[in-house]
């Protein structure tokens, strides 16, 4: 009974240490857990895109033919039938449209009648004037004779190519009552019709000649240069994936005053037959000596006395810092030129809480 507390307090000491080292295990297990379940840290990130430092520009434009000329008649008349129609393919020597010839024939027989007379009056001019020779040669005939039958002889072989001259013109009238296509190409406008009376040398149709084509934009005075020395490419609305090569022709040396704008004509060297006339296009204009920047938040840029530098996302969740080339800072932005390449995935916000030796976890957006 004496010894009953001293192995009373024994028992409460060993219950205590007992005690002691569970709690001790079960932190150190605590520790450990908490270790291997950290999670991984979420960084906003912006894919890096290299761009040109002046952007693109691009224009509304349509497709046109290089040379569209206007045809008419030579002749005036009245038109009698009119033989293709808007569209129309037509080819070297096609007929177009005729005039009424009932006048035009008429004239060609008074040339041919006229021709026959002036045959006749040379011929008896050319008798009387050999006539007269024989005479002065026998001394019948006085010299006044003799100048007068060979003044008659001059004025019938003048007379004779005057005709000659009316049956050709009048024949070349009569051909001109025909309108012939001088080249190959598509009707783009009928303006005349049957019935109506033309004039000589009035549009009659307008023709676009097959061959190069090109695209017609309105450029603004402030990409004139541009215009002039940049690059251009052209891609129609049907085929938006697919661009053809454009050259500037020309450009107008003044600006329309209502737009403000020039009119400039860009060829299309590549065009083929899918490119058809009148179709809308889209005319883009890069500076061919430009520099490709991109463009970050400053918030991305990470700078501690030394070269700026941005954290760059690998595929296996290390980020890793990169210097980079700084070409401007903007009001919201740095404009970097190189260091990172193309299409990088660039931590954009709280870069200075990053530790290279962690792994980080891709989020595209803000979450509250």
């Amino acid at each position: 009974m004496l010894t009953h507390p001293m192995f009373d307090g024994l028992f409460r000491l060993l219950i205590g240490l007992a005690l002691a080292a569970i709690a001790l295990t079960l932190a150190g297990c605590d520790d450990k857990q908490a270790k291997k379940e950290k999670p991984e840290r979420p960084v906003l990130v912006e894919t890096l895109r290299y761009a040109a430092a002046a952007p693109e520009r691009s224009f509304v434009g349509t497709i046109r033919p290089r040379i569209e000329t206007d045809i008419g008649f030579r002749i005036a008349g009245k038109v009698a039938k009119r033989l293709v129609e808007v569209g129309q393919t037509i080819d070297i020597g096609q007929p177009l449209a005729l005039l009424d010839q009932t006048d035009l024939k008429l004239q060609a027989e008074q040339a041919e009648a006229e021709h026959s007379a002036a045959k006749g009056v040379l011929a008896q001019a050319f008798a009387s004037e050999n006539r007269a020779k024989e005479l002065r040669g026998k001394g019948w005939s006085t010299e006044a004779q003799m100048d007068q039958a060979r003044a008659a002889a001059d004025e019938a072989r003048a007379r004779l190519a005057r005709a000659e001259r009316s049956v050709e013109l009048t024949r070349n009238a009569l051909s001109y009552a025909t309108l012939n296509a001088d080249t190959r190409g598509v009707v783009t406008s009928a303006l005349i019709d049957a019935g109506q009376v033309v004039s000589a040398g009035q549009p009659a149709f307008r023709i676009a000649r097959f061959g190069e084509k090109e695209a017609v934009v309105a450029i603004p005075e402030t990409l004139v240069g541009r215009a002039k020395q940049g690059e251009a490419r052209v891609s129609l609305w049907s085929e938006p994936g697919k661009n053809h090569v454009a050259k500037l022709r020309e450009i107008a040396p003044m600006a329309d005053p209502a737009t403000r704008t020039y009119l400039a004509k860009f060829s299309l060297p590549d065009a083929d037959d899918g490119i058809s006339l009148g179709m809308t296009a889209t005319l883009t204009l890069a500076d061919s000596a430009t520099d490709r920047v991109a463009r970050l938040p400053l918030s991305a840029l990470f700078n501690q006395g030394g070269t700026p530098s941005v954290y760059v996302v690998e595929d296996t969740g290390q980020v890793t810092l990169k210097p980079v080339t700084v070409k401007a800072y903007e009001s919201e932005h740095v404009v970097i030129s190189d260091g990172v390449a193309d299409g990088a995935k660039v931590v954009v916000l709280g870069v200075q809480k990053l530790d290279p030796a962690e792994k980080v976890r891709v989020v595209s957006s803000l979450a509250f």
